[in-house]
């Protein structure tokens, strides 16, 4: 089955399709601070990469995929005090995903999956009301696989368990995997570890990456980042889409 980039596709073959059983994937990432060597457009080329990976996977079980034009502008509050960080309303990026999903519900497109790269705790909570809510509303199949949470994110990197994970050796590799072109290796490489869990200074009520220890806007190991772990994290990324959208809907095991 084929595996469409909506944006790139007329609305003609969209509607020869068998919209029914198609699956469109949306990739949500964010334009925001990555350290002194990742692109601001980080979180958009992981997502991307999870929405292709994942595509080509349930296309080979029979699928028909849309993937939908990427989120660039999420909720971005921790980033919001370093230049070129652009950061929309926790509310704003609710209203788009629902809009969306009444859309596709419109056109008879069966499922929306969630490709989410971005971690921001007002871009989650707000992604996991709009979800709800399309659930209460039955507007259209759903599927989003939270990869800060069990059981997706026990499957992906020590770094991204640890919590000290942005712009480190995770988001590196993928980003190496993927766009290397983007990545300022020399700096990358001289970048001392900062080994502080981001999720462990949410937790204690930190609202920035300043105040969570991340100055220059990153935490993990960058120096440690390869190409090598990027392909294989993007490889594992697909799957977790995959099989979260064979249980939503219930499709045969392979």
């Amino acid at each position: 089955m084929s595996v469409l980039r909506l944006a790139d596709t007329t609305w003609e073959r969209v509607r020869d399709l068998d919209r029914t059983s198609a699956v469109a994937i949306l990739p949500i990432g964010a334009t925001e601070a990555h350290g002194p060597h990742l692109p601001l457009d980080t979180d958009v080329t992981i997502a991307e990469a999870m929405a292709g990976a994942g595509g080509r996977k349930l296309s080979a079980r029979g699928l028909d995929v849309l993937l939908l034009p990427s989120f660039v502008y999420t909720p971005a509050r921790f980033a919001a005090g370093f230049p070129g960080t652009i950061g929309i309303r926790p509310e704003t990026s609710r209203s788009l995903v629902l809009d969306i999903a009444a859309s596709l519900a419109r056109t008879g497109v069966g499922a929306l999956a969630i490709a989410n790269a971005h971690f921001d705790p007002g871009h989650l909570a707000a992604l996991h009301g709009a979800v709800t809510e399309i659930r209460e509303k039955a507007m259209i199949d759903v599927v989003f696989p939270d990869v800060t949470n069990r059981p997706w994110g026990s499957r992906l990197t020590e770094e991204l368990r640890s919590g000290a994970c942005h712009a480190g050796r995770y988001e590196g590799s993928v980003v190496l995997a993927r766009t290397p072109e983007k990545v300022d290796e020399a700096v990358m490489h001289a970048l001392p570890a900062n080994p502080v869990s981001l999720a462990d200074a949410i937790s204690s009520g930190k609202h920035s990456f300043a105040e969570a220890g991340g100055d220059r806007a990153y935490f993990g190991a960058p120096a440690e980042a390869s190409r090598e772990e990027g392909e294989a994290t993007i490889e594992v990324l697909g799957q977790i889409l995959e099989e979260a959208v064979a249980e939503a809907l219930d499709l045969e095991p392979v």
